[in-house]
């Protein structure tokens, strides 16, 4: 991009800063994140696998804490979950996978608020800052617990990404964002993840645009982008893009498509070089 060209649409001026997670999503392309559920493999197939998702061109990595009921997930991470729980000490693998993921790409835990509950917020919170998680993403955190546990992050230095629904009315979107730090997510579809059905641009890009008038944070989006030609509708909008369902269910099945299906994605978000343009 020249000094003259203008930004993407939907999308700020971006500013490089030093903080890798910040400036992974402030930089001039959209992202790639990829959802991994911890503990579906044994530890050392687990790095493998982190190892291989970052060079096939994985920006970020979500790492999943794996919980029997994973409500807004669908069948695909709902079973990898199950599988990984059956393996026992989810917690623990979950550590393990955040430890190698964050020494590869910045790293962000995504939890529901049940066994941050169990485990208990000051705890959990402290462990994952020390694996050197980047921040923690409960997806349906409880309003009246939502100011406790951004004191509690804040003070283990996490971030708080927060999902914020579609169907936030305008009104209520400043105290949905209020505390978020890191990005806000922005889910593509308003169906459980692994959809694979058309996407709604239109609708999310005026969802995107509200967000941004909300909050300065980046904006992230996921769920339903199952394919490499939707996220490259997508990219434009956000700051970063998301994908689970297609990688999890290559790494439930078949763990070496998982850094050709991650490639495809990445692909699909990198700007074309000057020469590839002119090819």
């Amino acid at each position: 991009m020249t000094s003259g060209d203008s930004p993407p649409a939907g999308k700020g001026t971006k500013l490089a800063t030093a903080d890798p997670l910040q400036t992974c999503l402030t930089q001039e392309s959209c992202a790639l994140g990829v959802f991994v559920p911890a503990g579906l493999h044994p530890a050392t197939a687990q790095r493998q696998h982190l190892d291989q998702l970052a060079q096939a061109g994985a920006d970020l990595f979500e790492v999943g804490l794996p919980t029997e009921d994973a409500a807004l997930d669908g069948p695909v991470i709902q079973a990898a979950y199950h599988r990984a729980l059956r393996s026992g000490n989810a917690l623990d693998h979950a550590v393990r996978a955040v430890e190698h993921a964050a020494s590869l790409r910045p790293t962000v835990v995504m939890t529901y608020w049940e066994p941050v509950s169990r485990h208990g917020p000051a705890c959990l919170a402290r462990v994952f800052a020390d694996a050197g998680a980047d921040g923690v993403m409960i997806v349906d955190l409880p309003a009246h617990q939502t100011a406790r546990w951004h004191e509690i992050a804040r003070a283990t230095g996490l971030r708080t990404p927060r999902l914020i629904p579609r169907t936030t009315p305008d009104p209520l979107l400043p105290a949905a964002v209020a505390g978020a730090s890191g990005w806000l997510y922005a889910p593509a579809s308003t169906a459980p993840t692994g959809y694979r059905g058309p996407l709604d641009i239109p609708a999310l890009a005026g969802f995107t645009q509200r967000l941004r008038a909300a909050s300065p944070l980046p904006v992230v989006s996921g769920v339903g982008i199952s394919t490499p030609a939707l996220a490259a509708r997508v990219a434009p909008l956000v700051d970063a893009v998301v994908i689970g369902t297609p990688v999890v269910r290559a790494l439930a099945t078949d763990p070496a498509q998982a850094p050709d299906v991650t490639a495809a994605f990445a692909q699909a978000l990198r700007p074309p070089t000057l020469t590839e343009t002119r090819a």
